[in-house]
């Protein structure tokens, strides 16, 4: 989990530093200065060795209450009297602590202040009139004397910055740990082939992993031979063999579920890895929605499948070659005002078959499956679709219900391809690759 959801934590480490940073900086420093007083109770000059005992036992038992005397709203009177100090007494006594360790009778006096001469002269002040204070209360023979006066640190105790940014540090990733457990709890996306198997009866074919190199060049032909992008289309294409060896497909739809899973960058080089092997290959771009394939390839989309289909132009003519990659290519054409009753045509039923004889391997870029129903429309006029899913993002409910729609028409979904893989591994991290899938369905807007 602490793999799968690295960024989670580590962005809440850093608000955690932060935040202590933060509150240390805005916390006004505090300077301390303390001193010492002891009391005794004198058992007189003749007195016998139980007379002293007793005497230091009635000191123990009296001085918690002379520790309680510190605060007292009379003495904090007399300091702000002394010091001339803009204060009330309960402000004073704020500043002022007093303590007694156990089995001693001697009172350590705290004062805390903004300034550390301040601090120095209220504990200076409070020593010497608390000692007066206590001669005034006492008649019996009860002695306060100071025996460490009124120190003076330059060094502050608060905030102490070390261990403010220690628990803030501590604080941010024990957040951070139980931020990425429950997203991994809540989390519904395709993370991996088992929950491709656990979600639809399908097999992944190939998964690709992210890359940054994609934006720039989306094609096969532009990267090395030996990249790991050219091998996850390697075990695609292989794998796409074995998938019915008495029947091998030879006109696939390359779908997803919705848009931005990647599926025109898969159809585009699995027809380049197709085309490699020698074979004719002629990739179809079948998304009369939002066609991209053409943009890719650098070729004319204006005349090809819809002006095949209604006449305007010869089949052999629509055809053009990408001379980089060796395959052919036949464009989407004009965008039709109805591409589902264009899809559902005898005609495109009658063309899809007519190019499965004259290639080795028809691949169709469709549109996604949940918002329309063009690519369920294709894969049942074919051998079968490839469904392409993105990591961290297709949820399995939605990976489920595009199983679906081909099923409800028949389709044969051959299997699926995990696309935007993260390459340190792990469920939910990274990002995706590809040139970016902006979907608006029904007909371009006419320019003015």
């Amino acid at each position: 989990m602490a793999q799968r959801r690295w960024l989670t934590i580590a962005v809440f480490f850093v608000l955690g530093l932060v935040g202590g940073a933060a509150l240390t900086y805005f916390q006004t420093p505090q300077y301390e200065s303390t001193a010492r007083i002891f009391i005794a109770t004198d058992s007189g000059a003749n007195g016998s060795t139980t007379d002293a005992l007793t005497a230091n036992y009635l000191a123990q038992q009296q001085v918690a209450s002379f520790s309680d005397l510190v605060t007292s709203r009379e003495l904090m009177q007399r300091v702000i009297a002394r010091l001339n100090l803009p204060l009330t007494p309960a402000q004073l006594s704020g500043k002022i602590k007093s303590t007694v360790a156990t089995g001693t009778v001697i009172i350590t006096l705290t004062v805390r202040d903004t300034s550390p001469t301040l601090a120095q002269e209220i504990g200076k002040a409070e020593s010497d009139l608390f000692t007066a204070y206590i001669a005034e209360l006492e008649t019996s023979p009860v002695k306060a004397t100071i025996v460490d006066p009124a120190s003076y640190s330059a060094v502050q105790v608060s905030p102490k910055v070390v261990l403010n940014m220690i628990i803030a540090a501590v604080l941010g990733l024990v957040l951070g740990l139980a931020m990425a457990l429950l997203r991994d709890l809540l989390d519904n996306t395709i993370g991996s082939a088992s929950d491709v198997e656990d979600t639809i009866d399908a097999p992944v074919l190939s998964s690709v992993a992210y890359d940054t190199d994609v934006p720039k060049h989306p094609l096969l032909t532009e990267v090395g031979s030996h990249s790991t992008r050219v091998e996850a289309f390697r075990l695609l294409r292989t794998n796409l063999q074995f998938l019915d060896l008495d029947t091998r497909p030879r006109a696939l739809v390359i779908t997803s579920a919705v848009p931005s899973e990647g599926k025109t960058s898969t159809a585009t080089n699995l027809a380049i890895a197709l085309a490699q092997t020698g074979l004719r290959v002629l990739l179809v771009d079948g998304d009369l929605r939002r066609p991209k394939v053409a943009s890719v390839l650098g070729l004319e989309r204006s005349v090809g499948l819809t002006t095949v289909l209604v006449g305007r132009s010869e089949l052999q003519d629509s055809i053009q070659k990408h001379t980089d990659s060796g395959i052919y290519f036949l464009a989407s054409g004009p965008i039709p005002p109805n591409p589902t009753e264009v899809l559902q045509s005898r005609a495109a039923q009658e063309l899809f078959d007519r190019v499965s004889q004259m290639f080795d391997m028809v691949i169709i870029d469709g549109p996604p499956l949940l918002p329309v129903s063009d690519a369920a429309i294709m894969a049942r006029d074919v051998d079968g679709a490839i469904l392409v899913v993105r990591h961290g993002k297709t949820t399995k409910d939605q990976l489920k219900q595009a199983a679906l729609r081909l099923a409800q028409v028949d389709a044969n979904l051959l299997g699926v391809m995990v696309n935007m893989t993260p390459k340190r591994g792990g469920k939910g991290s990274g990002y995706g690759y590809g040139y970016g899938y902006a979907y608006g369905y029904g007909p371009d807007k006419p320019k003015s």
